[in-house]
């Protein structure tokens, strides 16, 4: 019997990837900043779990589609997706992001200076869920990032919705995880952060949320989108006044 998937077929993986080569060739410029952004967190042995570039790109499109100027995130690492919000940012923009380690927010910095964009951003150290805890904002977020440790995914999100402004948006990522979050024979900590995050917005009527699943050179994962309501949303009926004139006698 022929097999249905020759061993020279393309794998889904493989055909993902070169989805995203592809559709970046056209969309997303060839960039030194951004590459040396990787070369360096690579260098550094920092985790290779960054956004994409067509996920950075994302996210810069998002802030700039709602005029931000002031933008949190949660989980540095080597600074890859912040110098994409960074850049989305007016010159008087702010970028508050928290980060666990301090080598991490050590590269990143290196990475953000290079790529001219460390002016707007304030990299806080130290456990995120106490890094949060403590900020008191003069101004709300325009937007959140959330990219962190997933088993904290609910405290994050809570402190983010604190800081974010009414119609204001929080993304969080990883939030699929190769369809192991749906699956309820995984008992994987991140799976269950994500969970208790989705049980949490099942009841809560200030966020409207939706997840969308993604494909790509990250693989099979999605993120969660979430807008802060400016009210509860009331639908009411609009009746119009018709003066009727009646036809003169024939």
């Amino acid at each position: 019997m022929s097999s249905t998937n020759p061993s020279n077929a393309p794998q889904p993986e493989e055909d993902w990837k070169r989805s995203d080569v592809y559709h970046n060739s056209f969309l997303i410029p060839k960039d030194e900043a951004l590459e040396f952004a990787q070369k360096n967190s690579q260098d550094n042995d920092l985790p290779a779990i960054a956004v994409s570039p067509a996920q950075g790109k994302l996210l810069n499109l998002l802030a700039r589609s709602i005029g931000a100027k002031r933008i949190l995130e949660v989980g540095t690492l080597g600074g890859y997706s912040t110098i994409w919000l960074a850049r989305a940012l007016p010159e008087d923009g702010k970028l508050v992001t928290a980060e666990l380690e301090q080598k991490h927010a050590d590269v990143a910095r290196a990475n953000l200076e290079h790529a001219g964009q460390y002016s707007k951003v304030e990299i806080l150290v130290g456990p995120a869920a106490e890094t949060l805890s403590k900020l008191k904002p003069e101004q709300p977020f325009d937007l959140a990032f959330i990219d962190a440790d997933k088993m904290s995914n609910l405290i994050y999100f809570l402190e983010a919705k604190r800081m974010v402004k009414k119609g204001g948006i929080i993304v969080v990522d990883n939030v699929v995880r190769e369809g192991r979050v749906a699956d309820p024979t995984c008992n994987h900590e991140s799976s269950e952060g994500v969970r208790k995050l989705l049980r949490h917005l099942k009841d809560d009527r200030d966020v409207d949320a939706t997840t969308i699943a993604t494909v790509g050179e990250k693989g099979y994962d999605g993120f969660l989108y979430a807008l802060l309501n400016v009210q509860n949303i009331a639908y009411s009926q609009v009746f119009t006044c018709i003066d009727i004139v009646p036809f003169p006698n024939s």
